[in-house]
């Protein structure tokens, strides 16, 4: 089968490797018909996680059973499956608890395991034509229609990053109706951050950026785009409240609600945009926030960074602003996506008609376009946030 495979350091190759088969009796094995791109990937194609040559990337996949094993029960070939982003056991102390993110049977050197993803079990990514899902009556998640039709990119989004950014305003910004929020990086997932927040009643949303394409999805989402270039988004993000009229008694309120950090350890310091500041965000975050609010923080800060950028450390250690957290009595919550929590709600909404989050997705290829799609990615060129590559 055909694959997309990390070479080295900005680089990737579409290979033959053995077919993916089925190794248990409690597995699937499925056809990929999408699989998107996703800024975690980057991570390991600009070398800065562990990630050995060799790796098949890919962890959020959409396609149809092939062959099923002989203990699986609730799916049979011919279904249209979605396949969350991290594979879980289902009946283990941490799934039962509905946290499938930090499943404690599917990685033996520790909680939680990922399709295609540097020190997150050995599992082969989904950048390809076949998938083995290994527990399968727990990870396929059954979605109506056919392939190729009209519900396409946004059932492969049920995959990762619309239940992230789901689980960034629902769960850990805990975001309410008449809220008001603020979302630094409007990448994929900051992108269906600003969109959660939004379908769960925000008052006003606020997108942070520094590039053209992205700030303008922001805004066709629904969001209001802040252009970091253009000055301190904290300071932009007050005078926007300010002007829009702050309610009698509220004059002190002049911040967010909620923040999102949807950006992670390669924020860039703005005051130097050739170096990276990995906690930029967060010292904006603790400047912006109103008196007890909250802040969630989706983006990626590694253990250890292999290959640090100009500006950033090895080791990733930051000083967080505790003292202004604590004052203002903050709470920060931090997390992988226990995407199973929300997999089918979301698809609901999808099917209801109440959700697209395929308005994210601006480029479609094939397996072949990966090398170049990935180029593109990293350098935030042609308008690509979100790419969709279609195997078959």
């Amino acid at each position: 089968m055909r694959a997309v495979v990390y070479g080295d350091v900005r680089t990737v190759e579409v290979r033959e490797v053995p077919d993916a088969t089925l190794e248990a009796e409690t597995d699937a094995l499925v056809r990929v018909t999408s699989t998107a791109l996703c800024g975690t990937d980057l991570h390991m194609y600009d070398g800065r996680t562990s990630a050995e040559p060799g790796l098949v990337l890919g962890h959020e996949p959409l396609g149809v059973v092939q062959e099923v094993g002989s203990a699986v029960q609730t799916v049979r070939p011919g279904v249209r499956v979605v396949i969350p982003t991290h594979l879980f056991c289902g009946t283990c102390v941490m799934c039962a608890r509905g946290l499938s993110a930090a499943c404690l049977r599917a990685r033996a050197e520790g909680p939680g395991a990922a399709y295609g993803y540097a020190g997150m079990g050995p599992y082969r990514g989904a950048q390809a034509d076949l998938l083995r899902v290994p527990w399968a009556d727990a990870n396929c998640v059954p979605v109506p229609g056919e392939p190729g039709d009209a519900y396409e990119d946004d059932f492969v989004l049920l995959a990762d990053a619309f239940v992230t950014g789901w689980h960034a305003a629902a769960t850990l910004a805990e975001v309410e109706p008449g809220d008001t929020v603020a979302v630094f990086g409007a990448g994929t997932i900051g992108l269906l951050g600003a969109y959660s927040a939004l379908l769960r009643g925000a008052r006003v949303v606020y997108c942070v950026d520094g590039v053209d394409a992205r700030l303008d999805k922001a805004g066709e989402v629904g969001a209001v785009p802040v252009d970091f270039r253009r000055g301190d988004p904290v300071e932009q993000i007050r005078a926007d409240r300010a002007r829009a009229g702050l309610p009698l008694g509220e004059e002190k309120l002049g911040g967010v609600d909620k923040v999102i950090d949807a950006v992670g350890f390669q924020a860039r310091d703005r005051e130097r945009p050739d170096q990276e500041r990995p906690d930029q965000v967060i010292s904006d975050a603790a400047r912006l926030v109103n008196p007890t609010g909250a802040i969630a923080v989706v983006g990626v800060y590694p253990d250890r960074d292999p290959h640090p950028g100009p500006g950033a450390d090895g080791h990733e250690d930051l000083v967080a602003p505790w003292g202004t957290l604590f004052s203002k009595g903050v709470a920060v919550r931090f997390g992988r996506t226990h995407d199973r929590r929300y997999t089918l709600l979301l698809r609901d909404l999808v099917v209801a008609g109440r959700a697209r989050p395929s308005v994210v997705v601006t480029h479609h290829g094939t397996l072949a376009d990966a090398p170049e799609l990935y180029r593109s990615f990293d350098r935030r060129e042609n308008g690509l946030i979100k790419a969709v590559l279609h195997p078959s």
